[in-house]
């Protein structure tokens, strides 16, 4: 029998600390976060996607992070400078 993994997705919206960052594109540098602390718990991500939303004038970032067991959404408020976990989704094997 062929057996998957699935996910639990908890949403969350809270705001958390990235503590480290990583940059890519050497001609214009974007920064992802590598560290998050939440919950008591520190968070390495292994590596990510960043998306640019764009909402009338106001573009919004969002970033799909794993740290290779778990995916981890992530909203950047530019204009804040704060970071919101929007949603947590744990793995789970079948």
């Amino acid at each position: 029998m062929y057996q998957t993994n699935t996910t639990d997705k908890t949403n969350v919206n809270k705001e958390v600390n990235i503590t480290a960052l990583y940059f890519k594109n050497r001609k214009q540098l974007v920064g992802y976060p590598k560290r998050m602390e939440y919950d008591r718990q520190e968070y390495i991500f292994a590596e990510g996607l960043r998306y640019l939303v764009q909402r009338g004038k106001q573009v919004i970032q969002l970033f799909d992070m794993t740290d290779g067991t778990s995916s981890f959404r992530l909203r950047f408020d530019e204009q804040a400078q704060s970071w919101t976990l929007v949603s947590i989704s744990f793995a789970r094997a079948l």
